[in-house]
């Protein structure tokens, strides 16, 4: 079993665990604002993980970076795709621990696939405003390394169903996928779609698992509000270094619990960008790359 770290501060009270640096429970006067893990357990679905050397899936585990071929592992066999990052499975080890804060640190690699060493640290703190992460990923190699990050949470906005929740989101274009493996095939403007949340209305039962972009940041952030009809909520902000965002309406076939939480994610690069460049960060020897968010209730 994992060590577990339990946070407290103005109303809120959050339990990171070693494992994967999870977010395992983040709570505001009792109420939950993402949906928890099981204590002890495995953590279903990424639930809460953070992603890293990459966010959402690498086409076929397979990619080339600085002319070099590299084949990773496939974690989701079934679309034959690499899944968020190599993080996920390790227990960080913790560097500082106090009643409002957590610092989690791992080295990533060299593996196979991955050939690179990217040291990452990840600070939660709470106050007053809410729950506040951010990841540094340090280069400790001598060769320039690929790199992204996201955060996994499912955030609740209260006890109504998902379908009755209430969303804005600030993006303007979202990521066309193949519906089998959930692989990039354009991008197209939300305007006239269904993914159309600029304007806050409730989810219903359209259907999301899409990377969006083209985000709004306002005074350098942009802000994502979910709202339960009976008027508890959620908010999740985040900064310019996460110009992606993937939204995921947690589907899931039956008997399983299906849209229990809405997953929402900001990424520094798009699904694949492995394959595609695309605002895939590119780690120096010795450079560093630091990524923030926040979750508060609303």
């Amino acid at each position: 079993m994992s060590a577990e770290f339990t946070l407290s501060a103005g109303g809120y009270t959050a339990v990171v665990t070693a494992r994967a640096a999870a977010l395992r429970v983040l709570q505001f006067e009792g109420r939950d604002l993402v949906v928890p893990s099981p204590e002890g357990g495995p953590i279903p679905d990424y639930r809460g993980i953070i992603a890293a050397p990459w966010p959402n899936r690498i086409a076929d585990g397979r990619y080339t970076f600085d002319g070099v071929t590299h084949q990773l592992p496939l974690t989701e066999p079934e679309r034959g795709t690499a899944l968020h990052g190599l993080a996920y499975p390790l227990d960080w080890t913790v560097k500082e621990h106090d009643a409002g804060s957590v610092t989690l640190t791992c080295t990533v690699g060299p593996t196979t696939g991955y050939p690179f060493v990217v040291e990452l640290s990840t600070r939660y703190a709470l106050d007053d405003a809410g729950l506040h992460t951010s990841v540094t990923a340090h280069n400790a190699a001598d060769v320039a390394a690929p790199y992204g990050v996201c955060p996994h949470p499912y955030l609740v906005a209260g006890s109504s169903p998902l379908d009755e929740w209430i969303l804005e989101a600030p993006v303007a274009t979202f990521l066309e996928v193949t519906p089998d493996r959930l692989l990039p095939v354009r991008l197209a403007p939300v305007q006239g779609h269904e993914f159309d949340f600029r304007s806050a209305r409730p989810i219903g039962t359209t259907e999301i698992d899409h990377a969006f972009t083209d985000i709004t940041f306002d005074g350098g952030l942009a802000r994502l509000s979910l709202r339960d009809p009976a008027g508890t909520g959620v908010g999740m902000s985040w900064d310019e270094s996460c110009p992606w965002l993937q939204i995921h309406t947690a589907d899931k076939p039956a008997p399983i619990p299906s849209r229990i939480g809405l997953a929402v994610e900001p990424m520094t690069c798009p699904p694949d960008a492995f394959n595609s460049g695309t605002d895939l960060i590119r780690l120096e020897p010795g450079e560093a790359h630091t990524a923030s968010w926040s979750v508060y209730a609303l």
